[in-house]
């Protein structure tokens, strides 16, 4: 089956989706060869395997089987979801438009940052890359979809449900996924969230001020000041820079002639764009992740 979805005038598709490291961790999949991200997502009575690609003016959907009317609006939902379709970042191009460092920024239509279907998912995936390397969040998120996601019609599996998790004690956590410290973190997490005495998909329209809604954020055991930042921006809040060894080793090489740099002085760098800044500073740092010899270390 067959999806067309129109493009904004101001949508990248190569840049929302290698924003961040979310187009390899499953149940995504990016296929740098054919520019496809893959996707296994949630559609009666089981979950389906979508392609997504672009053309010249819309985003290409293909499911792996047919689907009824509820379950395409339901494909179409997530897609539009995940690509960030429908997020106006007309004031955020407005804003580096009024600097020559960053115009390209607004020129090449990036900003759009890739996330989940859901705000668990993601927030689930975030718990899942502090204090680790990328490759053990890999394998974390690797194992938690393999024993607990929802088979698909051509075998590949969903990202498990809150009600999933919630059933499997804090022991398989540690033993099956790997978890290690974050066991009780996400059986805690998956238990509160089933029962709904958490709602963390509200979070997407939250009017809350930057640092209330942080504190509600960091309620979550687990996350920390890092954590909540990068979740907020996935939910479309860019007040928080989310620093990390990371980004403070590529703001020194990038910014500051490779000589280490205070947490204030990037903060100062990037203080003009105010609400925006988050945002600006990941498209800083990640400028150059389309180049040719970097698009194949994906």
């Amino acid at each position: 089956m067959k999806i067309s979805i129109k493009k904004p005038s101001d949508f990248n598709f190569r840049r929302t989706v290698l924003s961040h490291g979310w187009c390899v961790l499953p149940p995504f999949e990016f296929d740098k060869i054919r520019w496809t991200l893959v996707r296994v997502l949630d559609a009666a009575p089981r979950p389906v395997t979508v392609k997504i690609s672009a053309a010249s003016s819309t985003i290409k959907v293909s499911t792996s089987r047919s689907l009824t009317r509820k379950a395409a609006g339901n494909i179409l939902r997530d897609v539009r979801h995940m690509l960030r379709l429908d997020d106006n970042l007309l004031p955020f191009y407005q804003a580096v438009l009024a600097d020559p460092k960053f115009e390209w920024i607004a020129h090449e239509g990036a900003g759009r940052l890739l996330r989940s279907p859901t705000v668990f998912e993601d927030l689930v995936k975030m718990i899942c890359t502090t204090n680790c390397s990328w490759a053990l969040t890999e394998k974390m998120v690797q194992a938690l979809v393999n024993e607990l996601g929802r088979e698909a019609d051509d075998g590949c599996k969903s990202f498990p449900t809150a009600e999933a998790m919630a059933e499997h004690p804090e022991k398989f956590f540690r033993d099956r996924i790997r978890a290690g410290y974050r066991a009780p973190y996400l059986r805690e997490l998956a238990e509160r969230v089933a029962s709904g005495a958490l709602n963390v998909e509200s979070w997407l329209q939250s009017e809350l001020p930057h640092n209330e809604l942080m504190k509600e954020l960091k309620s979550v055991k687990g996350v920390g000041n890092y954590a909540a930042e990068n979740l907020l921006k996935l939910i479309g809040r860019y007040d928080g820079l989310a620093l990390d060894s990371w980004i403070r080793t590529r703001f020194a090489r990038t910014r500051n002639q490779g000589r280490a740099v205070s947490d204030k002085k990037i903060s100062r760098f990037y203080s003009r764009f105010d609400s925006w800044r988050g945002l600006v500073l990941w498209c800083d740092m990640t400028r150059d992740w389309l180049d040719p010899e970097n698009v194949g270390k994906w």
